[in-house]
């Protein structure tokens, strides 16, 4: 998956970051706004988890989306 391409079709990649991590708003999905690093930092506020877990989680949903 890549990034650039996530942060360009935001709008319409966000339901799919929303399904996964349920826990997160609309507003820290505005804050995120594409940003790897910010939807790290806002599944481990959201879920009280760890910056690995956070981190393993995020691989797993890259790994599981088309390219």
């Amino acid at each position: 998956m890549n990034w650039d391409i996530a942060k360009g079709n935001w709008k319409q990649f966000r339901g799919n970051v929303k399904a996964q991590w349920g826990k997160l708003t609309d507003d820290h999905l505005d804050v995120i706004d594409g940003r790897r690093i910010e939807l790290a930092g806002k599944i481990q506020e959201a879920y009280g988890i760890s910056k690995d877990e956070a981190e393993m989680q995020i691989k797993q949903f890259e790994d599981s989306r088309p390219n």
